[in-house]
């Protein structure tokens, strides 16, 4: 009988990208891709549709928004937009919205 690698020895892929994007410094970089990734499912089509530009640099999201209105009501909705992105990242990513 062939004897078979025990798989319970090694550690899981995403688990060694993720110490091996630590190690590169970029770990902070692709969380903020992943979670802005998903912008239209988090904050709804209406939103994503009239978002043009969003990124984060030092824990603020910045979103260039092409309507006044859509960027009136977020404005007002900013605590909760940083809570749920926050929930979805598992850590404090951001801290504050700048809207254009």
């Amino acid at each position: 009988m062939k004897k078979g690698r025990n798989h319970q020895d090694g550690i899981p892929i995403n688990k060694a990208l993720e110490g091996y994007f630590k190690a590169l410094g970029i770990d902070d970089k692709i969380l903020e891709t992943r979670v802005l990734s998903k912008w239209g499912e988090l904050m709804g089509d209406a939103v994503d549709k009239r978002t043009e530009r969003k990124f984060i640099k030092d824990k603020i999201l910045y979103l260039n928004i092409n309507s006044a209105v859509m960027r009136d009501e977020l404005q007002h909705d900013k605590p909760a937009i940083i809570e749920k992105i926050n929930k979805t990242a598992g850590i404090e990513l951001i801290t504050d919205i700048y809207l254009r």
